[in-house]
């Protein structure tokens, strides 16, 4: 079968495209024909030899759609449309491939209005975004503030804050086109970094209040200014550092409202937590109350070029390889 695997951990040019054995069923996986993988920052991360944890040699891809070929039984009968996340292209062979062996309860039958391009690009933004707003303490009449409306973790806690009645469902942008974008496409409390700053612009939606809870999946400068945006006793969960591993706080930003910090690790999560999240996001898909955006696809072959456009061209919505 083919592959994009990372032959070294040096950038875009380690990705080489080979071939590979076709994975045996065991009786702990389900053997799985991708047709699709989504491209995270994560994959970037790997790549450029700055997740001390993952090996190469390594097939990348740490979520993935596709059909069960063999194994499912009547959990997930053969044909069946499924989506998954895991310690895929990080810990084992990823999802940059024609075929896996995919652990049971790592599964999730795809809805039937979602089709596979989207569904692979649900997984690791959505589960993520909500054990964040779970571990937060979210209910309805919280005020959420996800800065990076455009990438995938600020674009699905928006989404599910909002679907689950949030007051105020707030993200930012540092890119007027960006936020324009985000309006056209019914996103209505959307800050353009452009013209004020993100504290300034949670205070104005709110009338004073601020932001009960903050999941931030950029770090650097961004962390920073929002927890200047939190309310009282308010929380901000960091759980991402595209933009930079290091920041610097004013600590009275914590010290007066009475805020905290809390981080979240995806792999470290027990099982349970990772079944509901699948539970809520199922049942807000098949209402429509939330919807991934996919920003482009490549094909397996370019998946280089992907991760590129991924993280240089910075755009509005999900990459995701089709395979």
């Amino acid at each position: 079968m083919r592959a994009m695997r990372a032959e070294t951990f040096s950038g875009y040019e380690g990705l080489k495209l080979i071939e590979l054995p076709k994975p045996a069923v065991t009786k702990a996986t389900v053997l799985v024909r991708i047709t699709a993988a989504g491209v995270t920052p994560l994959d970037h991360t790997i790549l450029s030899g700055k997740f001390h944890h993952a090996k190469p040699p390594l097939v990348l891809g740490n979520e993935g759609a596709g059909v069960v070929e063999e194994g499912g039984g009547t959990d997930f009968p053969v044909g069946s449309r499924v989506m998954f996340w895991g310690t895929y292209g990080v810990f084992e062979d990823g999802t940059y491939r024609e075929w896996i062996g995919v652990r049971k309860e790592d599964l999730c039958l795809i809805p039937d209005n979602v089709d596979d391009v989207s569904a692979a690009g649900i997984p690791v933004a959505y589960l993520t975004a909500q054990v964040a707003l779970t571990r937060a303490g979210f209910r309805a009449g919280k005020t959420v503030l996800a800065p990076a409306i455009g990438g995938s973790v600020g674009n699905a806690v928006t989404q599910l804050a909002r679907a689950l009645g949030a007051k105020h469902a707030i993200s930012s942008t540092t890119n007027h086109a960006k936020a324009e974008q985000a309006k056209a496409l019914g996103f209505n409390e959307v800050i353009d970094t452009s013209l004020e700053k993100l504290g300034d612009g949670v205070r104005r939606i709110t009338d004073g209040y601020g932001a009960d809870i903050v999941i931030d999946g950029i770090g650097g400068e961004v962390l920073s200014d929002a927890l200047g945006a939190l309310a009282l006793e308010g929380s901000l969960t960091t759980l991402g550092y595209s933009a930079s591993r290091k920041t610097t706080i004013d600590v009275t930003d914590l010290i007066v409202p009475q805020a905290s910090i809390r981080s979240l690790n995806m792999f470290a999560q027990p099982q349970a937590a990772v079944t509901d999240a699948w539970n809520v996001t199922v049942s807000l898909l098949k209402s429509g109350a939330i919807k991934p955006i996919v920003a482009k696809t490549f094909p397996l072959a370019e998946a280089a070029d992907a991760l590129r456009y991924l993280v240089e061209g910075r755009p509005f919505g999900r990459v995701v390889l089709t395979v």
